[in-house]
């Protein structure tokens, strides 16, 4: 049986054990297999992917008016030593309260607050017995390579690193607590301009008195250039670097 409700430009579908919610105003033709990289495959739609955890798969959607947007499908997979006996199934509580219920709902609301991350499409949830797998479709950032690729090739000027720090101070000041924020997950685009991906994990932190989250991922994000440093061939990251990093982002009023 299945059962769809409509919220705003978002609907849910649920089709026996597989609950999925989708922006309908970019799907108009949507089903629970576009959250399958088969599906993608059959319609000859990869564009391309990149290993991680998992495969992330980017993928070409094109809708009634045959404009083509580039997504992103990705599959929720464990980390860590849990994750090399349970890849990616998950104890399940509520769909409400699964990682791509949870990741989706704070991509919406950071749209809200037009913070440059990527836009929402859809999510599935299967739920197998007392536990679930989930897939999630978000927007792909286009012309970008994260930082790591980036700093590889060449240095940043310092107007850069000063936008990173900016744009990192504008998350926080809204109270988006990113769970791993590292090199990787920050990109430019080819007119410099800075976006935040994959919030797993993350969430919403409202009390404003608080602020040493803030500082522990700005240190988490320092380690992870020192990181970089010692693992790649090449990497143009200095100490002077996270120092404008940093100034900008103590200096940026909001």
């Amino acid at each position: 049986m299945t059962q769809a409700t409509t919220n705003e430009n978002f609907s849910k579908l649920k089709q026996g054990n597989v609950t999925c919610f989708f922006n309908q105003s970019l799907i108009s033709d949507f089903s629970a297999a576009m959250l399958s990289p088969s599906y993608w495959q059959q319609h000859n739609a990869v564009t391309g992917s990149a290993q991680g955890r998992g495969t992330t798969w980017f993928v070409a959607y094109k809708d009634h008016k045959n404009i083509q947007h580039d997504w992103v499908l990705r599959h929720y997979y464990r980390g860590g030593l849990i994750g090399k006996i349970n890849k990616d199934s998950y104890w399940f509580t509520g769909v409400e309260k699964t990682r791509a219920a949870v990741e989706f709902a704070l991509l919406r609301h950071m749209k809200t607050l037009q913070l440059p991350a990527p836009e929402p499409i859809a999510y599935r949830v299967t739920q197998q017995g007392l536990c679930y797998k989930a897939d999630l479709l978000s927007s792909r950032i286009q012309h970008a390579q994260d930082l790591v690729a980036v700093l590889s090739k060449q240095p940043l000027a310092d107007d850069i690193w000063q936008r990173i720090g900016a744009t990192i101070k504008r998350f926080h000041h809204h109270g988006i607590y990113h769970h791993d924020l590292n090199s990787h997950n920050i990109l430019l685009d080819n007119k410099a301009q800075v976006f935040l991906i994959d919030f797993d994990r993350c969430e919403l932190r409202t009390n404003p008195v608080k602020t040493q989250w803030k500082q522990e991922n700005m240190a988490r994000l320092q380690r992870s250039f020192l990181k970089e440093l010692t693992k790649q061939p090449q990497f143009y990251f200095t100490e002077q670097n996270w120092q404008t990093l940093m100034s900008s982002y103590q200096q940026t009023i909001i």
